[in-house]
């Protein structure tokens, strides 16, 4: 099948909204944010203040100027790491199944559970 990309189940992503990331790779390795939107399909996130583009756009009712737009745009979530609200480092994430039955994310250094911010 050419030019089409065949879809299958992968595993699940370990970054969610509201998260802090560390970023790994590329020019804004170092920094850290937030992550504002997820998209789980395409593998990417949008972190706040992190890997920005210009878009030129033209005049509308929410822009009557038009111009020249800076934001932030989506970089690969393999590029990233969760960083851990206790302890305040970047880390793996794991796993961790409570009385109920449900899994939780879970920090692999401390063992915290990770709450999204």
């Amino acid at each position: 099948m050419r030019g089409k990309k065949v879809v299958g189940r992968s595993k699940p992503l370990f970054v969610r909204k509201n998260d802090t990331v560390l970023i790994l790779s590329g020019e804004d390795r170092g920094k850290q944010g937030k992550v504002l939107k997820v998209f789980p399909s395409k593998r990417q996130i949008i972190i706040e203040g992190v890997n920005f583009i210009k878009r030129h756009t033209r005049p509308s009712q929410k822009n009557p100027k038009g111009g020249i737009v800076e934001k932030e745009g989506p970089i690969n979530f393999s590029n990233v790491m969760v960083v851990c609200s206790k302890c305040g480092e970047p880390t793996r994430v794991g796993a961790k199944i409570i009385t109920d039955g449900s899994r939780l994310r879970a920090c692999k250094k401390c063992g915290e559970i990770i709450q999204a911010a």
